[in-house]
């Protein structure tokens, strides 16, 4: 057991999720930053990479989308530390738009990542979620837009969401949709990416009410967040920001002091709420 204050980082090798590590290993104070990967090849590579900076983060492999490999992290972090102070969910995929993959396979393999296997993320560390700990899913600004694309029956299902179930049973359809190639004419976006993304942030918003609900005197933040147009492989190094300049604000809302309660729940960019829906 140790009062260090502990974050990992999900999908970190490289993109928005180095730059978030190494933001996290100079901005942490008496902290220990895991940066994590599918590969353990690739993730030692990177920690080596950081240690060349001088910062000194460690390693533990996780594929969120293999529970056991979750659990793995989980416990390691459980035994080690006592817990988790700060859990940073930037894992995730995009397919580029000259994919040949069906769109209905876009769908479902988008939503088992960034919506599905986050969420999973989501609850199988809440249980070792210190005091003051805070989580923030890393989502996108495709997200809002894609509500803005629905329909207007759509839209109100979506303003009717109540309960996780409910958002799963709404992805569901889209991905049904989309197998079909009829998604359009049922008042669903064409952007896979974008759909999915708007599930995690309705997701998020859920999860902070609850850890409100069930834990209100520790102070946890769930937190959205959009990093921006990022140069990364995922944006073909199209974007207008760099790494560092992505992971400000997810950084930032991982760092929020206590008494930040105005955050729980909601969606940012560049540091800024996003209200919509």
């Amino acid at each position: 057991m140790t009062s260090l204050r502990v974050a990992v980082v999900t999908g970190s090798n490289k993109g928005i999720g180095f730059g978030i590590v190494r933001t996290l290993c100079k901005q942490l104070e008496n902290g220990i930053v895991y940066l994590t990967a599918r590969d353990e090849g690739r993730g030692k590579e990177a920690v080596a990479k950081l240690n060349q900076e001088g910062l000194q983060p460690k390693f533990h492999q996780l594929d969120i989308n293999d529970g056991e490999s979750v659990a793995r992290l989980r416990e390691h972090l459980k035994t080690v530390y006592g817990g988790v102070d700060i859990l940073v969910n930037n894992a995730g995929i995009a397919f580029k738009r000259a994919s040949t993959e069906p769109f209905g396979n876009q769908a479902a393999i988008t939503m088992a990542t960034d919506y599905r296997g986050t969420l999973d993320v989501c609850h199988s560390f809440h249980p070792i979620l210190k005091p003051h700990g805070r989580i923030v899913n890393v989502s996108s600004m495709n997200g809002v837009k894609a509500f803005d694309e629905l329909s207007e029956e759509n839209k109100a299902h979506f303003r009717a969401i109540k309960t996780e179930e409910d958002i799963n049973l709404l992805l569901k359809d889209f991905i049904e949709a989309a197998k079909e190639g009829d998604h359009k004419s049922k008042g669903w976006p064409s952007s896979a990416y974008g759909t999915v993304k708007l599930g995690l942030i309705c997701g998020t918003k859920l999860l902070g009410e609850a850890v409100q609900k069930d834990r209100p005197q520790d102070d946890i933040l769930i937190m959205a967040c959009c990093p921006g147009h990022v140069r990364t492989d995922m944006s073909s190094q199209q974007g207008v920001k760099t790494i560092d300049e992505g992971a400000d604000t997810p950084v930032y809302l991982a760092l929020l002091s206590s008494g930040s309660t105005e955050f729980n729940g909601k969606m940012y960019f560049d540091r800024a709420l996003v209200e919509f829906m």
